[in-house]
């Protein structure tokens, strides 16, 4: 997947940068979008795939099914992605340009494991904190994890904050195996 993700990276970017040149990060990210339910039907996998179909029959077939709703731009990089046979990657593009969106707009996408469905006010008031600590504004997806025991754990991008009582009773494990 990291291989993926690397090769998916210049295409990401690339549609970033002239979204955010046409103020158009929304558009784009819909485009982006529409584009890669199109290449992710199964019958368009079998094409992609097959290697009795052109590429160019795979762009003309790509693009009719997108029709006119999709932008030159966005054409462009369909025929770039087929001719590269890297319609495949389409997933990780989105991925990755949504990353590239969200940091642009100050928003950080927060994972909240909880060992307890939280109530609306116990979010809100956690978002916050975490608001404060990251200076972004937080968009956070709640996940219950009964095995945490007690507390919380949050991954907010490559940091993680472990304030569960089952991370609590390991450090103490091992404290006392020393």
């Amino acid at each position: 997947m990291a291989e993926a993700l690397t090769i998916a990276r210049p295409y990401a970017e690339a549609s970033f940068r002239l979204a955010k040149d046409q103020n158009a990060l929304a558009a784009w990210s819909e485009t982006l979008a529409f584009i890669a339910r199109v290449a992710a039907d199964p019958t368009m996998q079998r094409l992609i795939g097959d290697p009795n179909v052109t590429a160019g029959q795979v762009g003309d077939l790509f693009l009719g099914i997108c029709g006119d709703g999709i932008p030159g731009e966005a054409r462009n990089l369909i025929l770039v992605l087929v001719e590269n046979r890297r319609l495949p990657l389409l997933p990780h593009i989105v991925e990755l340009y949504e990353e590239l969106k969200a940091a642009q707009e100050g928003v950080r996408e927060a994972r909240i494991v909880s060992a307890f469905p939280m109530d609306g006010a116990e979010l809100k008031t956690l978002v916050s904190q975490l608001e404060k600590r990251f200076a972004s504004r937080i968009e956070a997806k709640v996940e219950v994890d009964r095995e945490l025991i007690g507390g919380v754990k949050v991954e907010v991008g490559d940091e993680v904050v472990d304030a569960s009582v089952r991370a609590q009773l390991e450090a103490m494990a091992v404290a006392l195996q020393k």
